[in-house]
């Protein structure tokens, strides 16, 4: 289990190896943070928070495969993250599921079926299950060429009825390398005022 977390309250960023979220953490924040090219570099989470104000931004590790870690690992990291999700719950503000949206719709399709449920569609129920507000960060928008078609596959994916515009607070088409993260701020600024939380909306300007 990952241990010393600052106690704060705080925003979470989830999901697959290699698909941006120390990028988008460093859009969120203005800082690098680890990254690399290699999936799985992220082992434990990044903090990046402001003690003042009791408040951070977190990059959790990435599950699924990564080439070189064993799969035994691979699964401890899973379930870490999954503890401490469950574990920081009523501290978590805001849950940020970031997909890839060049292959989130393959992978998802890949892993699921039978007795299968793909580990992002397991993590997005897990984090509702948790009552977390979740938002779903859909990356790599810009190597993407059929936008909506391919928006409402995922929405459809994660239980929610297509058109995946209704769903403009929970699923936000960002390009983070490119510094396009105008939909993710937008859907914070959101979920910060639902929460009367009106203080942190000037991280997220």
């Amino acid at each position: 289990m990952f241990e010393n977390r600052p106690d704060r309250d705080e925003v979470v960023l989830v999901g697959r190896s290699n698909v941006g979220k120390s990028t988008v953490m460093r859009e969120l924040t203005g800082h690098a943070v680890t990254a690399g090219r290699k999936p799985g570099v992220t082992r434990s989470p990044n903090y990046f928070g402001w003690a003042s104000e009791g408040f951070m931004f977190t990059d959790l590790p990435g599950f699924g495969f990564m080439a070189g870690v064993p799969e035994e690992k691979r699964e401890q990291i899973k379930t870490d993250v999954v503890r401490y999700l469950e574990a920081n719950a009523d501290d978590i503000l805001v849950g940020v599921l970031v997909l890839d949206g060049k292959s989130a719709v393959d992978i998802i399709d890949r892993h699921s079926g039978g007795d299968e449920i793909a580990h992002v569609v397991e993590l997005f129920s897990f984090l509702r299950e948790l009552e977390i507000p979740t938002v779903v960060a859909v990356n790599k928008m810009d190597k993407v060429d059929d936008r909506d078609e391919r928006l409402d596959d995922i929405a459809d994916r994660l239980g929610m009825y297509p058109p995946w515009k209704q769903w403009g607070d929970v699923i936000a088409p960002i390009s983070a390398k490119r510094g396009n993260v105008d939909a993710l701020t937008d859907a914070l600024r959101t979920q910060f005022h639902d929460q009367k939380r009106d203080d942190l909306l000037k991280f997220v300007a």
